[in-house]
């Protein structure tokens, strides 16, 4: 009904300017007409992607509604099999150790037959101290998961070897026991995981809390289980139970480093990291590090491939209920079944929320893009089936060598983008209905703009690749559905005309009483109510609208940012540079234009409003008004006066500055040894470019 409403008030908004000033003589004046036009065009991008939203919801609601968890014994029966290799890879540069530890915890208690953990380690080799000290830390979270995992796994062994001697009673005896002692020491993990901040909070308690009730109520059940009658355990559901036990404590955890060795490429991506490793898979490779030495590395074949950022989470039961779905009959063409990860819950700001708010929302769009076929890949997490990567792997050679591509690195997007080659190749993508994985949100308004201008750039340029290959399905015989193209446009594209529509209704033409109406208000108001309504569902306040709608405007500048970047890409062909999102320190500093560019919005709302009302349009001065202070509380609220000053005061500093030139009035000579020079001339520190 929203999107029925959405689109007809749309339709009666457009029919009734275009009957209107055909009455009249505005189409005569030809810039009141082109002013029109562009306004029209602008109301007409802003509907496009509300009604986007709207479909998505149409798909993910009654998907999500029917959405039945597979039970743990046939989860159990599958994979007692031992025909499963999985392989994890966490890509890691320059990260705090601690969230690294955090993740590569999450994975490596994922319940999976044979599962290899491997750290990318993307750090090149360094003579500073400091990071000298954090790759060694880093390092050594692979000895500690390692170390700890040997104990629980030993135990755990035991009651599998007792299951096939002792009798049923000893056996389940044996397990349940072992369950016990599995849950006491994860619990034991948990009470001594520090909880300084949510993240740290929610590791303990979602991951290693909830794996130890897990397996305490295994060992309940177990304790209570009946000798005899119909319910009584048979000798293989124990066998299974006790096998379940093993896989939790069982991954092989270990670490690589492509920088130390010759042979693999060094492009400074994270795409470019995954490849590295990928290549290697199934083989044995001699590799030189970088003083010649000769190293094997052996590194075995795998069905599956889960990828997760050093910054996320996963929840206990991820690998186990992903992996599963994968093998279901009528899957065999699914290569990527993912969860798009949510926002930590106890975030620490108003921006922190709010941007969480934006991240589960997303959610259940990524729902509705499944049930239209519709799916991207979100590179925070997923689980990719090998005979996919075999699929898209390609071999190109870069400066006088191969280099082994299985994700494309053409854009910052490469999740996105490597979903329309997936597509292409005749694979699907899933979204799985459950919430599985989590990822951190940036603290601050200058860390956000860093995440969200990548998230920006990169769009356009697929967007080419999405046509062509709509253009090839159709051509073979199977063409992609309307509302998939749909969708999938506005996810490539909708940042940037969304971006541009806001800035032409907001500033640039002027809101008078011939384009704004009743009608035009009311359009947007099933996009708002139903957002209003998933926030409450996803557990924030309906209200929050008002302060996402804030926010989206103070990311005005930077999407402008990535759409720039995204164009001049198109047209230099030079990829742009990989911004990672920093994870710790200070405040990250926003820039003075990201902060002048929401003044200059409220700024602009107030005059549009002013003007509005000197002409009698007091629906449009209405908008305006709401729009300045949306933009103002947002500025205050997210950003922070103090933060804000700060940033502009250091904008004007940064352009203001000449540094100083410290160099000698006559160039050195430099027959002279340079104990002489610096004695005769001082020490001389290099000129800032």
């Amino acid at each position: 009904m929203a999107l029925v409403a959405t689109v007809g008030l749309w339709l009666l908004y457009m029919t009734t300017v275009v009957v209107t000033l055909s009455r009249g003589d505005a189409l005569t004046d030809t810039w009141h007409l082109i002013g029109t036009v562009v306004f029209l065009v602008s109301v007409a991008a802003l509907t496009f992607s509300s009604s986007m939203y709207l479909l998505a919801r149409v798909g993910a609601l009654p998907r999500m509604a029917a959405h039945r968890r597979a039970r743990r014994a046939d989860i159990d029966e599958r994979f007692d099999r031992d025909d499963l290799r999985v392989l994890a890879l966490l890509p890691s540069y320059g990260e705090d150790p601690a969230y690294v530890r955090m993740a590569l915890w999450s994975v490596a208690l994922q319940e999976v037959p044979d599962l290899r953990v491997v750290l990318l380690l993307d750090d090149p080799p360094s003579d500073d101290p400091e990071i000298v000290d954090r790759l060694a830390r880093t390092r050594a979270i692979i000895d500690e998961i390692s170390l700890e995992l040997s104990g629980p796994l030993e135990l755990a062994r035991e009651a599998f070897e007792r299951t096939g001697t002792d009798s049923v009673t000893e056996a389940r005896s044996a397990v349940a026991a072992a369950y016990h002692m599995a849950s006491w020491w994860v619990r034991s993990r948990a009470d001594v995981e520090p909880r300084d901040g949510h993240v740290e909070t929610f590791f303990a308690e979602s991951v290693l809390e909830s794996l130890a009730d897990e397996l305490g109520a295994m060992a309940a059940a177990l304790d209570e289980a009946d000798d005899d009658g119909d319910q009584a355990l048979s000798p293989a559901r124990v066998r299974s139970l006790a096998h379940r036990l093993v896989r939790i404590f069982s991954a092989e955890v270990t670490v690589f480093e492509r920088k130390r060795f010759r042979e693999p490429s060094h492009e400074p991506t994270k795409a470019a990291n995954l490849n590295a490793y990928l290549a290697l898979v199934g083989g044995v490779h001699e590799l030189h590090d970088l003083d010649g030495v000769p190293h094997t590395l052996d590194v075995p074949s795998c069905d599956a491939v889960i990828t997760l950022d050093a910054d996320s989470i996963l929840l206990p039961e991820y690998a186990a209920r992903l992996v599963y779905a994968l093998e279901q009959p009528g899957n065999e063409r699914v290569g990527i079944i993912q969860t798009p990860y949510s926002a930590y819950r106890g975030r620490r700001s108003s921006l922190e929320r709010l941007a969480g708010a934006t991240t589960d929302v997303q959610h259940i769009v990524h729902q509705g893009l499944t049930a239209f076929d519709a799916t991207f890949w979100v590179g925070a997490n997923a689980v990719i089936r090998w005979a996919l990567l075999e699929d898209l792997r390609t071999v190109e050679a870069v400066d006088g060598r191969d280099v082994v591509r299985f994700i494309r690195g053409r854009t910052v997007i490469e999740d996105t983008e490597s979903s329309i080659d997936v597509i292409a190749d005749g694979w699907t993508l899933v979204n799985y209905p459950e919430r599985l994985s989590y990822s951190s949100t940036p603290p601050d308004f200058g860390t956000l703009a860093v995440q969200r201008r990548r998230w920006a750039n990169g769009g356009l340029l697929v967007l080419s690749a999405l046509w062509r290959t709509a253009v090839a399905r159709r051509a073979a015989g199977h063409p992609m559905r309307l509302s998939e193209i749909l969708l999938r446009a506005n996810y490539l594209g909708s940042i940037a005309w969304v971006t541009a529509a806001l800035i032409i209704l907001l500033t640039v033409v002027p809101l008078n009483g011939e384009l704004v109406s009743v009608t035009l208000m009311v359009m947007a108001l099933p996009y708002f109510i139903e957002m209003a309504h998933d926030l409450r569902v996803l557990g924030y306040r309906r209200r929050d609208i008002f302060g996402v709608y804030g926010l989206n405007l103070l990311l005005v500048a930077v999407n402008i940012a990535g759409t720039a970047g995204s164009i001049a890409q198109a047209f230099t062909g030079q990829r742009v540079a990989f911004a990672r999102t920093p994870k710790q320190g200070d405040r990250t500093p926003a820039g003075a234009l990201l902060i002048a560019a929401p003044l200059i919005i409220a700024g602009g709302a107030v005059v549009v409003a002013v003007r509005s009302i000197q002409g009698g349009s007091w629906i449009a001065a209405a908008f305006a008004v709401f729009t300045a202070v949306c933009v103002g509380e947002a500025l205050i609220r997210l950003i922070g006066m103090r933060a804000a000053v700060s940033d502009l005061w250091n904008g004007w500093l940064e352009w203001i500055w000449v540094p100083t030139d410290r160099r000698p009035a006559a160039a050195a000579d430099t027959t002279v040894p340079a104990w002489r020079r610096v004695l005769d001339d001082g020490l001389i520190e290099p000129v800032s470019a």
